[in-house]
């Protein structure tokens, strides 16, 4: 009998494993493949990343230091709008090391963590939820006194538990050149259907060229055209989907979810590294495996902190689907120094964000 069994070892799962068992529970953890891969995320993070990470990994993940954005209205070549710091706002990083990196955390923290096994069965119980793990030579039964889903934007932790779907999910593709390009800033372009396309530099590691929308248009179509505007050859693809609006719940009797599988992203990005990692420590700190009650503090914890950040992103999205005259002009108007933290839309309203706008005029 574990006290926690945790589906899924990406950033949300490993971070949880990791504190749960320093904790002092019993932890496994279930991963259907190799930790990190396939790659479905971009490895574009706030700096906030490195608080996550010993100090030593940040030399072997580290790729490329950003300072802003560029929005374009239209594709390559199109008139820029720079928004930028005079501080390194993000790093590009390598987004495969960092999963492995986190689940080396957890094991070192106590918890086991299982390549290879996917759970093909879910009962949850009054007292106990048991699980059907499927590994590469047996399949097995685990009991677990409760069940963590961090298996991503289509969870089968969340279905099996009967809770609430996401608000959406958008489709996102990925691709990856090799030129060697270091420059400091992001490229993002309001043309992909509600959502945009983005070029990120990633030093020596080449360069990221990525779309997301809704799932009805043809994303690969897009995204060639999009990439054929640059003049680039990809030299790797990948694809995954991205969950965008709070679920009424994230909690069931002896089961919660975090990260993806909780929607726990940002609506104007749909980044969601930093936020569910941000749920898992508020899910190690509130919840007790043998008092279901307690999963009531995590729902209240969690929402606490984010709720308010994806509330505001839900309207910062709204304005990519603003007629391209009416963008023009806010780009224009608000484009310059800026004083905001890319994972926090509230300080839109900070001091700092102030400041930046006062300086220009």
């Amino acid at each position: 009998m574990y006290d926690f069994a945790v589906v899924g070892a990406g950033p949300a799962g490993s971070r949880f494993s990791r504190g749960a068992a320093e904790a002092g529970h019993d932890v496994v953890t279930f991963e259907s493949g190799s930790v990190g891969t396939p790659l479905a995320c971009s490895g574009h993070v706030s700096t906030d990343i490195w608080e996550f990470v010993p100090d030593d990994a940040r030399e072997r993940l580290f790729q490329n230091e950003i300072y802003g954005a560029r929005f374009h209205t239209g594709g390559p070549g199109s008139r820029e709008y720079p928004f930028y710091k005079r501080e390194v706002v993000s790093n590009v990083i390598d987004r495969v090391g960092l999963d492995r990196t986190l689940a080396d955390l957890a094991r070192e923290a106590g918890a086991s963590v299982r390549e290879g096994h996917t759970v093909t069965g879910i009962e949850e119980g009054h007292d106990e939820v048991e699980l059907t793990v499927r590994g590469p030579e047996t399949t097995e039964t685990v009991r677990t006194r409760m069940i963590v889903g961090c298996d991503g934007p289509t969870s089968r932790v969340r279905r099996a538990l009967s809770l609430p779907e996401p608000g959406e999910i958008l489709h996102g593709v990925l691709g990856f050149s090799e030129e060697k390009d270091d420059e400091a800033f992001v490229d993002v372009h309001l043309t992909a259907p509600r959502f945009f396309a983005w070029r990120i530099p990633r030093g020596e590691a080449g360069v990221e060229y990525g779309l997301a929308a809704p799932p009805a248009r043809d994303l690969r179509e897009l995204f060639d055209e999009f990439t054929a505007g640059y003049g680039v050859e990809i030299a790797e693809f990948c694809s995954g989907a991205i969950p965008i609006g709070l679920p009424e719940r994230v909690t069931s009797h002896r089961g919660l979810l975090i990260g993806d599988a909780a929607a726990q992203t940002k609506p104007f990005t749909g980044g969601g590294i930093l936020y569910g990692m941000t749920a898992a420590d508020h899910a190690v700190r509130t919840v007790n495996p043998r008092n279901p009650a307690s999963l009531a503090r995590y729902e209240e914890a969690w929402r606490s902190d984010l709720s308010r950040e994806i509330e505001l992103g839900h309207w910062l999205r709204r304005a990519y689907s603003l007629p391209e005259p009416i963008q023009r002009v806010g780009l224009r108007t608000l484009s310059g120094e800026i004083g905001v933290h890319m994972d926090r839309p509230t300080s839109l309203f900070s001091l700092e964000q102030l400041k930046a706008l006062f300086s220009r005029s």
